[in-house]
C-alpha cells in the first residue's frame, strides 16, 4: 500500500514539471514573438516613412525635371528663333556690303565731283562778289525809286479820298444843319420816299415834299459844288423808281416824270446862287427806271413801298482820276526805262527787269483801287 502512493505522487510532479516547462516555453516563444512583431511593425512603420519620404523626393524631382523641361524647350524656341533671326540678320549683313560697297564707289565718283565742284564753286564766288557790288548800286537806286513811289503813292491815296472825303463833308453838313439824313456810305446817294413827295400814281410834288427838298437838296449841291470838290463832280443825277404793279412803259413815264419833278423843283428853288445854277445845269441829269432795280424784303418778295423812291447821287470823274494817275506811273516807267538803258551787265539788265515787272504789278493794284 504504501509503495503504490509514492509511485502515484512522484509521477504528479514530473508532469508537473513538464508543463511548467513547457509554460515556460510557451511564455518565452510569446515574448519572442512580440518582441519580434513589434520590431517588424517599427520596420514597417519606418519603411512606409521612407516611401514616403521618397514618393515625395521622387514627386519634386518629377515637378523640377518638368519645370526645366519646360525651360529647356522655351530655350530651345529662343534658340531656333535667334537663329533664324540670325539667319536673317546675316541675309541682311551681306546685303548692306554688297549696298557699302556700291556706295562706296558711288561716293568715290561724288568726292571726285565734288572736288570739280568746289573748283567751280571758288570760281562763282568770285562772281558773286562782282554782282554783290553790283547788288550794292541797284539797292541805293531802288531807295530812291522806293522813296519816289511813296510820294506817288500818297498822291494816288489823295485821288481815291475825294469821294470818302465829300460823303464827310455832306454828313458834316447836314448834322450843322440838325437835318438827320442817311446817306450811302458806298456812292454817297439820298434815298427819299416817293410817298412823302407824291401821292399814289402822282408826279406833282407835294407841300411836304416840297418842304422836304427844300431843306436837302440846296445843301446836298452846294456841298458837291463847292471848289473843293467840283473839279471832280462829273454829274449829278436824279433817279426815279416804282414799284412792279402796272406795265412797264407807264411806270416808266411815272419815274422819269417824278425825277423831273424834283429837278425842276430844285432849278426853280430860287435858294441856289445864278452862279452855283449855271454849275449845277451843266451837272444835273434825270433818269427814270420804271420797276427796274426793286427792293425787296427780307421774304424774298419786292417791298413795293420801298421800290418808289426818287434817289439823289453823284459821280466823279473816274476817268480823269485814272489818267492823272497813267501819268504818274508812266512818269514812273520813263524812270525805270532810263536806269535800265544805262545798265550795260546782263545780270544788271535781268535784275532791273525784276524791278520793272514789280513796278507794273503795283500800278496794276493801284488802278484797281481807283476802279
Amino acid at each position: 500500500m504504501r509503495g503504490k502512493r509514492k509511485k502515484t505522487y512522484e509521477g504528479h510532479n514530473v508532469w508537473r514539471s513538464y508543463s511548467d516547462m513547457m509554460a515556460g516555453l510557451l511564455l518565452l516563444f510569446v515574448l519572442v514573438m512580440c518582441v519580434s512583431f513589434m520590431q517588424a511593425q517599427k520596420n514597417y512603420q519606418d519603411r512606409l516613412a521612407e516611401e514616403s519620404a521618397h514618393a515625395e523626393t521622387t514627386s519634386l524631382l518629377q515637378s523640377q525635371l518638368e519645370e526645366q523641361q519646360a525651360l529647356l524647350n522655351e530655350q530651345e524656341c529662343e534658340l531656333d528663333e535667334q537663329a533664324a533671326l540670325l539667319a536673317s540678320q546675316q541675309a541682311d549683313l551681306d546685303e548692306q556690303s554688297t549696298l557699302v560697297s556700291s556706295q562706296q564707289e558711288s561716293l568715290d565718283a561724288q568726292s571726285a565731283l565734288l572736288a570739280q565742284q568746289e573748283s567751280e564753286l571758288e570760281e562763282q564766288q568770285a562772281l558773286v562778289a562782282s554782282q554783290q557790288a553790283e547788288l550794292e548800286e541797284q539797292s541805293a537806286l531802288v531807295s530812291s525809286q522806293q522813296a519816289a513811289l511813296e510820294e506817288q503813292q500818297q498822291k494816288i491815296e489823295q485821288i481815291i479820298g475825294v469821294k470818302a472825303d465829300l460823303i464827310a463833308a455832306l454828313k458834316e453838313e447836314f448834322d450843322a444843319q440838325n437835318l438827320t439824313v442817311t446817306i450811302d456810305e458806298s456812292d454817297g446817294s439820298i434815298v427819299l420816299d416817293s410817298s412823302v413827295l407824291f401821292g399814289f400814281n402822282e408826279y406833282t410834288l407835294t407841300e411836304e415834299g416840297q418842304t422836304v427838298l427844300g431843306q436837302i437838296l440846296p445843301i446836298y449841291c452846294s456841298v458837291l459844288m463847292s471848289d473843293e470838290y467840283y473839279d471832280y463832280l462829273a454829274e449829278i443825277r436824279i433817279d426815279g423808281y416804282t414799284d412792279t404793279t402796272g406795265t412797264y412803259y407807264s411806270n416808266l413815264q411815272l419815274s422819269q416824270s417824278r425825277a423831273f419833278a424834283v429837278a425842276a423843283y430844285l432849278l426853280e428853288l430860287g435858294t441856289i446862287s445864278s452862279s452855283d445854277l449855271e454849275k449845277l445845269e451843266e451837272k444835273l441829269s434825270v433818269n427814270g427806271h420804271s420797276w427796274a432795280d426793286p427792293v425787296y424784303a427780307e421774304d424774298g418778295s419786292v417791298d413795293a413801298d420801298a421800290s418808289r423812291r426818287v434817289e439823289i447821287k453823284f459821280s466823279l470823274k473816274d476817268e480823269d482820276m485814272i489818267n492823272e494817275l497813267k501819268e504818274i506811273l508812266d512818269e514812273s516807267a520813263a524812270a525805270d526805262e532810263t536806269s535800265a538803258t544805262e545798265d550795260t551787265d546782263a545780270a544788271e539788265e535781268e535784275t532791273s527787269g525784276d524791278e520793272g515787272t514789280g513796278n507794273e504789278n503795283t500800278s496794276d493794284e493801284d488802278i484797281i483801287q481807283v476802279e
